[in-house]
């Protein structure tokens, strides 16, 4: 049996840095969480600290373990799972950034994503990398930091600077410089990776003027990088398992078999298909991405998902919380919607940061449609939690095109799934049922499967399915005739949010 009774993931977020401990059971036995501030410069850049980021995650696994009553011997392992695309670049010699990391909702590379469409560039990149070309990927936000940063080209060039996504920022600040090294499943969110051959991509990186010596090593994502310097957790305990958050996430809900979705509820919202050992293009503008891969020992498997993406999710709560302040508090939000049967025609789009998928449109911005003078903050937020289901759905109707398969059901997870009219909302539009997990922390408990596999924790994924459990199940209410008018309205209501902030020609 492996040393350790125990497995830390770290679950570095966009709001907040959390850790949890699990048990063999896949049950949570201690967590700690902590929000750090987020930075707007300008309109539609985000900034974040990431020695804040750091400080914090390392407090969280400190606080976990503390929780838990655990020290660093009960540990068999550490897995690391992230915010995507969210772009770190730092100094080789002092681990310091050279900027703020430039957040994965930062838009201010939309231009140069634009320039890349118009120059023809787009189909062979996304034939090249499964993404559409957007702001919200790594490349072109390291190539903005690299023109931007006064002194970082010449110094990328001499080889001084490291770049990588947070998983990578965590393991070199965890393993004190000695690891700089990425997963497959993060490498493949940068527009920078080679689906295929699961590997950095010369001809791209040429394209965004990026040297390659600036890029980190990309390992699988079940497998030991690694060993977290003894100072920081009481002892060198191995990092074993690392996969971008949504990724972790599916995984975490024991989405093994091709055709399985899980949908995650958090700052934004990410439903995930998977779709087996080979890339599946999407025809309806969706990701085609990289799951996890295993290490050699595991024969080192990749595991490929079909991905939508929905930016504003449980930030929309947020905004109706720190914006308009009909709402105290984010868990206010089910009762308050609660108060009116439906929304009485009124729609959210909360295009804040422009669309994600299929629309992409990074002009887009929130619209609220259809008000009256009846119109009352209780229709407001029942919007709010109807856009995210509504985006999510639309997501769905997308996937099932692409891959040719009929979804049976829906796992959910992340905060905002606590929410029972939420999730009732989900299944309604749906047709199929919501199904939400006794462990709503998926994406840690992916984090840590990873890192148990790579350890023999557990012995298979057999095994960790064997530990999901379901919490409740939530059966769709409508007709089909229903749901299709709704989504029909929302689809007008889409139309009023794009192109609203794109300049003047």
């Amino acid at each position: 049996m492996v040393q350790g009774q125990f497995l830390l993931a770290l679950d570095q977020g966009t709001t907040s840095s959390r850790a949890v401990v699990f048990d063999r059971e896949g049950r949570m036995r201690g967590l700690d969480q902590r929000e750090f501030p987020q930075h707007y410069p300008q309109p539609g850049w985000v900034e974040h600290d990431a020695m804040e980021i750091w400080q914090t995650q390392l407090a969280t696994a400190r606080g976990a373990l503390a929780n838990a009553g655990a020290q660093a011997s009960d540990i068999a392992a550490i897995g690391i799972t992230n915010q995507r695309e969210t772009t770190v670049l730092w100094e080789r010699a002092t681990g310091r950034p050279v900027a703020h990391a430039l957040v994965w909702q930062d838009r201010r590379t939309a231009a140069f994503c634009e320039k890349l469409r118009l120059d023809g560039h787009a189909d062979w990149l996304q034939e090249r990398t499964g993404l559409i070309v957007d702001a919200y990927f790594s490349g072109t936000k390291l190539a903005w930091l690299l023109d931007h940063v006064p002194g970082a080209r010449a110094a990328a060039e001499r080889g001084e600077l490291a770049f990588g996504t947070i998983d990578t920022w965590l393991a070199w600040q965890l393993t004190g410089g000695a690891v700089h090294s990425t997963d497959d499943s993060n490498a493949s969110r940068t527009m920078l990776y080679d689906l295929r051959k699961r590997d950095w991509d010369d001809e791209i990186l040429a394209l965004l003027d990026i040297p390659r010596s600036v890029l980190p090593q990309i390992a699988p994502s079940s497998g030991i990088i690694g060993h977290a310097l003894p100072a920081l957790l009481g002892g060198a305990i191995p990092i074993a398992g690392a996969a971008g958050d949504q990724q972790a996430a599916t995984f975490g809900q024991a989405c093994f078999e091709s055709g399985m979705v899980k949908n995650t509820y958090g700052t934004g919202c990410f439903m995930l298909m998977n779709v087996g050992a080979q890339p599946v293009a999407s025809r309806s503008r969706l990701l085609s991405t990289l799951g996890w891969t295993g290490s050699p020992a595991q024969h080192g498997q990749a595991t490929y998902i079909l991905e939508g993406s929905v930016f504003m999710g449980g930030a929309s709560v947020q905004w109706l919380r720190d914006g308009l302040g009909i709402i105290s508090r984010s868990d206010e939000v089910g009762a308050l919607a609660a108060q009116v049967a439906d929304t009485d025609d009124v729609f959210l789009v909360p295009a804040f940061t422009g669309l994600g998928a299929p629309h992409w449109d990074p002009y887009a911005r929130g619209t609220l449609v259809g008000m009256t003078r009846g119109t009352t903050r209780a229709h407001i937020a029942r919007a709010t939690l109807e856009s995210i289901a509504l985006q999510s759905a639309e997501l769905l109707d997308c996937m099932q095109s692409d891959s040719g398969i009929a979804l049976s059901e829906l796992r959910a997870d992340g905060g905002a799934a606590r929410n029972d009219l939420l999730m009732q909302m989900q299944a309604d539009l749906l047709g199929v049922p919501v199904v939400r997990p006794r462990v709503l922390e998926s994406t840690a408990l992916g984090a840590a499967g990873l890192a148990g596999l790579a350890v023999g924790f557990w012995s298979s994924q057999d095994e960790l399915a064997g530990h999901w459990q379901a919490e409740r199940r939530f059966e769709p209410a409508w007709s089909a005739d229903r749901r299709e008018a709704r989504m029909a309205r929302w689809k007008q209501a889409v139309e009023h949010a794009k192109g609203w902030a794109k300049p003047a020609p």
